[in-house]
């Protein structure tokens, strides 16, 4: 009897995961048109159906995709501070080689899509909206689109879904050349916060490694390029 609830709510997490990433696909592809808010969005639906999919699993301790009290154990794992330090070194590289390729208008593009959450005369509220940011992209993301999505499907096809819908979300106006080489300099980071989380199961520790990125990332511009 038991075992028989076991697979009904397996059965019911797995059609919330599919019913919930195939939603925030759908939004994501409403970016084919840059100017459209649409998109943004479908991180609150990550989130929502990432606490639904816990609640409905009861997902307990090292169950859960989203783990506090196990962020030193975790970070101790095989390798995972250098993958968590790669996204860091892959920001630093692609703003050097946007520099070089687009002199100029790759750190102006960058500068103008994430103009709604850089408040560079409110530093305070400026470090508070990137925290925020990127912990919810990542429990949208890697703890339920990633996360619950490899309990259906191999780890590689979730985390390729997931980081081109991650990149596509970034779609903004510009020229096109750099349009292109910002989706897929964030597709890269995306696979890389997915590794993350595959070796960890959890959310908070490829949290940690986005906003260390986006940090370095914001400095740079503003100190080197």
């Amino acid at each position: 009897m038991k075992e028989q609830q076991v697979i009904k709510n397996n059965k019911k997490i797995n059609i919330l995961t599919i019913i919930g990433a195939a939603i925030m696909i759908l939004m994501t592809i409403t970016k084919v048109v840059p100017s459209s808010i649409i998109a943004g969005y479908s991180v609150f639906v990550g989130i929502a159906f990432f606490f639904i999919t816990e609640i409905v699993s009861k997902a307990k301790g090292s169950e859960s995709g989203l783990r506090f009290n196990t962020i030193l154990k975790d970070i101790k794992k095989r390798d995972v501070i250098v993958w968590a330090l790669l996204p860091i070194v892959s920001g630093i590289l692609t703003l050097a080689a946007g520099n070089l390729i687009f002199r100029g208008e790759y750190e102006a593009h960058l500068l103008g899509r994430a103009d709604d959450i850089l408040s560079f005369d409110k530093i305070a509220l400026m470090i508070v909206e990137v925290i925020i940011a990127a912990f919810g992209e990542e429990i949208a993301y890697r703890g339920f689109f990633l996360g619950k999505g490899m309990k259906i499907f191999p780890f590689w096809i979730c985390a390729v879904v997931s980081s081109l819908t991650f990149a596509a979300g970034h779609i903004a106006v510009g020229n096109i050349g750099v349009v292109i080489y910002d989706v897929a300099c964030v597709f890269i980071d995306s696979l890389l916060f997915s590794v993350i989380y595959y070796k960890t199961g959890n959310c908070v520790i490829s949290t940690f490694s986005h906003i260390l990125a986006n940090t370095i990332s914001i400095i740079a511009v503003l100190v080197f390029f």
